[in-house]
Parts: structure tokens; sequence; C-alpha cells
């Protein structure tokens, strides 16, 4: 129940509260694209996105609802896996328009004061200095706001845009990613914290003595450094990773403050990987509490679970997730029988966690058509209905995980916004299970406020 008993004191509620259930964070996934196209679509919102405007106001309503972040997902290429063509792509604005998050960050910062803005970008794609200078300036123009979701990238015609003909395999971009966020975090450690002194009397801006050379060589990449840029608010700007294979648990747990995993295994998958990561982060020397595990939720509000959908629909969905998954898995679904079993000895060259999850339906009977369309209209841990049920649920959940907190996946949830922010958050609030009120100031602080 989400009520307390009403015979207590205004205090002792609080106190009741506050010890009956895990305080969770809260951070909301999306894209500098179409916030919702097919379902739900605004043709104003659709069109107008690109000018920042949405995901502005976006800001400024979560900041009031006090979430963490927003977390920007992106990728580089216009996915043509599927059947060797662009068409199912643009028609659904699956990777399609999208833009590049990281101009958008300080504007999303400007008109805000605590949320803060994670962006993703490839270490397969920029080079380490010019990744570590761009984030050391957005964390400086947004007063230590900002992280960085660290992907490889898996999609070779993402590759084939900076002049590659394919990626490495998968364990090898890992390795290189380990030496690039060696060499990142050096070049932002380059300029130690008081080195800029501005002191009229003496003429001395820059302390020489506490900015210093990094003279990194490693196997794929050096760098002479200093990075030439003011030590910004938080140094470093916050890491976040989404790994799920034994490497990149491993990675993320060595490198990650803010780890993205899935609601896969239902409440007890979720529990066994948040003990997991932080086994593995404990084992690396560092503090569990400082690696803080957010699940990927969709929600589904005021509907019900896997309702009954259109032919229209259906297939429109269907097209959009054989995109999605030809892109990421380098895989093109044509080639198989949707109506039968993906079978086993299928490969991926992009993420094998997901394919193991495809296999895994099909070891199980269920035909490739039904799989995808599972993805849709489905929520693994009930997270759907009326917004008291999905609070309710919220807080059950996580306090049998035991934290660390909930990504909501906001893509084509624009609709329900209004319903997120001012029914579900307010009810979280009101139960203790979420925060009230900002203490930190960086990005990095609110993460560390419990």
């Amino acid at each position: 129940m989400l009520l307390v008993a009403a015979n207590y004191s205004d205090l002792d509620r609080k106190l009741v509260l506050a010890l009956s259930h895990i305080k969770f964070h809260l951070g909301y996934f999306t894209k500098f694209g179409v916030p919702s196209w097919s379902r739900n679509a605004d043709i104003e919102t659709a069109t107008q996105w690109s000018n920042g405007s949405f995901h502005r106001n976006l800001a400024q309503k979560l900041e009031s609802a006090k979430f963490d972040f927003v977390f920007f997902e992106d990728s580089v290429t216009v996915a043509d896996k599927y059947s060797g063509s662009r068409e199912l792509d643009l028609k659904h604005a699956v990777y399609t328009p999208k833009h590049d998050p990281l101009p958008l960050l300080p504007l999303m910062t400007r008109c805000t004061s605590k949320i803060g803005v994670i962006a993703t970008a490839s270490t397969s794609f920029y080079p380490p200095y010019l990744l570590a200078r761009l984030y050391s300036t957005i964390d400086s123009l947004s007063g230590g706001r900002v992280g960085w979701n660290i992907v490889t990238s898996s999609e070779t015609a993402a590759a084939r845009n900076f002049g590659m003909d394919e990626l490495p395999p998968p364990a090898e971009r890992y390795d290189r990613a380990e030496e690039y966020v060696e060499l990142a975090k050096a070049l932002w450690d380059s300029w130690e914290e008081g080195s800029l002194v501005a002191d009229l009397e003496t003429g001395v801006y820059v302390d020489h003595t506490k900015v210093r050379a990094v003279d990194f060589v490693g196997k794929w990449y050096k760098s002479r450094g200093p990075l030439n840029t003011l030590r910004s608010p938080q140094g470093r700007p916050v890491l976040a990773q989404a790994g799920a294979s034994e490497r990149g648990r491993d990675f993320a747990a060595k490198h990650a403050e803010v780890v993205v995993g899935t609601t896969s295994g239902g409440v007890e998958g979720m529990k066994s990987f948040r003990e997991d990561i932080r086994r593995r982060a404990e084992s690396f020397g560092r503090d569990p509490d400082e690696c803080k595990v957010f699940f990927l939720l969709p929600l589904f509000i005021n509907k019900r679970q896997q309702g009954a959908m259109s032919e229209k629909e259906a297939t429109a969905l269907l097209e959009y997730g054989l995109v999605m998954r030809s892109s990421s898995l380098n895989i093109d679904f044509s080639k198989y029988d949707l109506d039968a079993p993906l079978p086993q000895d299928v490969e991926a060259g992009g993420h094998t966690s997901a394919l193991d999850a495809l296999k895994k339906a099909s070891a199980a009977g269920i035909s490739l058509r039904e799989t995808i369309l599972s993805y849709y209209g489905k929520s693994e841990l009930g997270m759907s209905g009326p917004a008291e049920a999905i609070a309710e649920r919220m807080i059950d959940v996580m306090d049998q995980i035991g934290g660390d907190g909930f990504l909501i996946e906001g893509n084509g949830l624009t609709s329900h916004l209004g319903a997120l922010t001012e029914q579900i958050i307010p009810l979280l609030q009101h139960e203790g299970a979420v925060r009230t009120e900002y203490s930190g100031h960086t990005l990095r602080e609110v993460l560390r406020e419990f």
C-alpha cells in the first residue's frame, strides 16, 4: 500500500516513510531526435524538435520532478542493414534523423540549475584528446553537470562514415576503450585543483607547476598533453556505461559511475546484476556505492498490459524492431523466416548479449516475429496501468533489488510526460522513495546524495 497509517504525527510519518522504502534515483532516457513518431505522434513536436526547444522544456519538467539526469543515446548512421535499404529506418525514424546531443547540453543546462545531462560518444570515432577537451568545456559551461556515456559502437555502417571498412571485433573494441579511457582520465587530471590562480599582485594567471604533460604512449593511442582547457568544476565528467556481457560488466564496474542495466530476468535478474556490478567494482578497489546501477524501464501509463494491436500498428512496430536489431546486432534479419524461431547458429557483430536474448526466445520455440513484437506494449515488471499502480510497483521492485535507480525510457513516452512528472513522481515523493529537493550541485554530488 502507498499510504502509511494516519495516526502518526507528521514527524513520525516522515521517519516511517524514510525507513520503509529504499530511496532511489531517477534518470530519463531519450535521444536528440524525433521524440515520438507513429505512436501518439504530435506533428508540431515531431517536426520542430531540431531547434532544441522540446529538449529544453523536457529538462525543465524533469528538473521540477527532481530527476538526477537526462541521458542521451546516440548513433551516427542511417541504418540500412535490414534488407540493404534505408527505407524503413527513415519511414519510422528509428535511427534517423538524429542530431549530435553534445551541442544541446549547454542549452539544456542554461535553462536549468540542478539536473545533469549525459551524452553518448564513441571511443571508435572520437580522437581521445578531442573528446576530453570537448567534455571538459561542456562541464564548465554547465557548472559541473555533464556525463559521458562510453560506447565502442557496433554498426559497420557507422564505421564506414569515418573511412573504416569495418569495426574491430568486440573484444578488441573493449581493449581499445580501456586504453582510451585511461588516456582521457590522464588528460582531465593534467590540470590540478587550484591551478587557476588569477593573482593580480604577482601577475600569475595559471600556476605552471599544477599543469603537466601526460606523455601517454599505449598500444593504440598516444598523447603528450596537457589539455589546454581550465580544470572543469567536476574535474572529470561523470562516466556512464551499459555493459551486459562479461567484458562489458568488468568495464562498467571499473570505470562507470552510472551503469545502465535492463529488466531482463525480472526482479531476480536485476538484483543479481546489481550485486554482480557492485562485487566487481569492489574487486577493482572502488567503493561500490559510487557505482550506481540504473535499470532501463519502459512505462505504459494508463494502458493495459499488451493490449490488442491493430494490424497497422503491429506492422509498424515489427518494422521498427527489425531495423533496430538488424543495425545494433549487424545482422540482416530480412534473411530469416519471421514466423519461425531464429536459428541458433546466428552470430552477431554487435551487441552479443542482445542476441543471446533473441536466441533464448527462439530456443523456446518462439518465432522471430513474436519475439520482436514482445518488446513493445509490454512491461516485464508489470509497469502498466494507472499512475498509482505504477508508483507502487516501482517502490516494490526497488525495495526488492536494494537500489539504485530507474532510467525511464522516454522515447515514445512524450504524450504521457505530464502523467509521469505530475502524477507518478509526486506519489513516489509522498512515500519518501525519491528526492523532493536537490542537495548536491554537480551531477556527481547529486548521484552521491544517497
